[in-house]
């Protein structure tokens, strides 16, 4: 067949993704903090976008509808919830639909132009007089000083450190060696290096090395720059003048005290039954980890970004966290002052692209609270029985149900239910801990949830008598009757998943004494 040119006419379709929609897929998957550091990176990038405050959000607002480029907007409802489900977006404020909003979201509000936001403190002069007022350091000033603001923070476990080591009585060569290993300290307070492998790098003797360590031991607090746990647990035991030979030989046998092998650890010990729970509780008395008390990591609390309240009607009211949702605006004031301003072709194309890129975000940021809210309350409709009645309760559920539940794709639900978290009246969870897995019901009766499986394990050993340890075929047994259709292997992993030893584990663990 002869190979000539020829016109062609095919009709096709094809998703585009712009990178306006990029974005507001990735807001989706932000959590509130995340948002917080988004949207400021923005602000400082776009000249027309500011924060909402609480004195001139209502009157920026005017002036932006009356300047910003009309948008086709009716009215509309946000949808039926069904009984016993409230969802509010904000305090006040009217839903607006759009046809062509993108992300699944049918509808949007101007939440985000209209919510004032805490207004920035205004330092008052001082009524004492210009003395204390101009004092530049620990004067009143008639504003903000407070005691508890001039409390310095606490110190690092590395600064303990170097504080007791300048005044240490050692060589210049010591010094040095010892500002080396209090730098080789982890949180924990163990050292992480070896010593030979610092005597190369410092191109020192192990001899001094070793000496160094021996004078840095003596640090509080006691047990820090050890190198392993059985020497940390000595170095506090020869502080209480508690480290005898059998005492020794026990911290040399650690793994046996941890495969609860205590018939062997008796005979290396050479000690009797009391000897050696007498051992055991001192050891308890004990800390492992010496440094974590000058840990210098924050720890970030979670924060939620839906609340969960139960209202009068006796069903559930679902409401954003307001407080960590970052409020801005469209400056129209400063837009109309600079566009009539702008004479070059430049100017007047960099302005047009900031005003797209603020009325962007700020429909983005509403779209985002908006579907967040519809599907966390399509959650709680679903799983109300969680929070009726506790874990026990919790239904299988999975993302296409709440996907079809809403109208919505699952990559969508499956984008706004990570990294966000619900505060309920039963505590804090991630959204994603209410999409488990079904297990089949041996009744032939309704499926039940992987999660409130999980929990009725671990309700089942923590209620074994010492006597009576529950074997993983008892609590198949068990679960079973219960209702349960479950294989020994499904309680065997969701036992190793929470942590939970094997019942020849747990037997020995419970023979110990408390």
């Amino acid at each position: 067949m002869a190979l000539t040119p020829r016109l062609e006419l095919r009709q096709s379709q094809q998703l585009i993704m712009t990178p306006q929609l990029q974005q507001a897929i990735k807001l989706l998957q932000l959590s509130n903090l995340e948002l917080t550091d988004y949207v400021e990176q923005e602000v400082e990038k776009n000249p027309l976008l500011d924060y909402a405050d609480a004195a001139g959000s209502e009157a920026a607002a005017e002036t932006e509808a009356e300047t910003a480029p009309d948008t086709p907007a009716a009215s509309g409802d946000d949808g039926a919830l069904g009984p016993g489900v409230d969802e509010r977006l904000s305090e006040g404020g009217d839903s607006n639909a759009r046809d062509d909003a993108p992300l699944d979201v049918s509808y949007e509000n101007d939440f985000t132009n209209d919510s004032p936001a805490d207004a920035p403190r205004e330092a008052g002069a001082a009524a004492l007089g210009a003395d204390w007022s101009s004092a530049s350091a620990g004067g009143y000033d008639g504003g903000e000083n407070r005691l508890e603001q001039t409390i310095s923070g606490a110190a690092s476990l590395r600064d303990h450190l170097l504080e007791q080591l300048s005044l240490l009585d050692c060589t210049p060569a010591q010094r040095l060696i010892g500002q080396y290993l209090v730098d080789s300290v982890d949180d924990a307070g163990y050292l992480v290096e070896d010593v030979r492998a610092i005597a190369e790098k410092l191109g020192a003797e192990e001899a001094l090395i070793e000496e160094t360590l021996t004078l840095v031991q003596s640090f509080e607090p006691t047990g820090v720059f050890a190198r392993n746990l059985g020497e940390c647990l000595a170095l506090q035991l020869a502080e209480r003048d508690r480290c005898d030979p059998a005492m020794r030989l026990f911290l040399d046998h650690l793994d046996l005290l941890a495969e609860r092998k205590l018939d062997v650890l008796r005979r290396i010990c050479d000690v009797d039954d009391d000897d050696l729970n007498d051992m055991i509780a001192e050891i308890r008395t004990l800390n492992p980890r010496p440094g974590d008390a000058f840990s210098s990591e924050r720890i970030q609390p979670v924060v939620p970004d839906v609340f969960v309240r139960e209202n009068a009607e006796g069903g559930w009211t679902v409401e954003l966290n307001s407080d960590t949702l970052p409020r801005v605006l469209l400056n129209a004031r400063y837009y109309a002052q600079v566009n009539g301003a702008a004479r070059s072709k430049s100017d007047k194309a960099y302005i047009t692209d900031c005003l797209t890129t603020a009325n962007w975000l700020v429909k983005a940021l509403d779209q985002r609270a908006k579907t967040i809210l519809k599907v966390s309350s399509e959650i709680v409709r679903q799983q109300d029985g969680f929070l009726d009645h506790g874990v026990i309760h919790l239904k299988p559920l999975n993302l296409r149900t709440i996907a079809e539940a809403i109208d919505m794709h699952e990559s969508t639900v499956s984008r706004v239910t990570s990294n966000k978290y619900i505060a309920t009246p039963r505590g804090i969870f991630e959204l994603k801990y209410f999409f488990t897995s079904s297990i089949n019901s041996s009744e032939g009766g309704e499926a039940h949830s992987a999660e409130a499986v999980r929990h009725r394990i671990r309700e089942l050993i923590e209620a074994e008598q010492p006597g009576k340890i529950l074997s993983d075929d008892k609590i198949v047994q068990l679960l079973r009757d219960s209702g349960v259709d479950i294989a020994w292997r499904t309680v065997a992993k969701y036992r190793e998943a929470m942590g939970i030893p094997s019942s020849v584990q747990r037997r020995r663990l419970k023979a110990v004494p408390a």
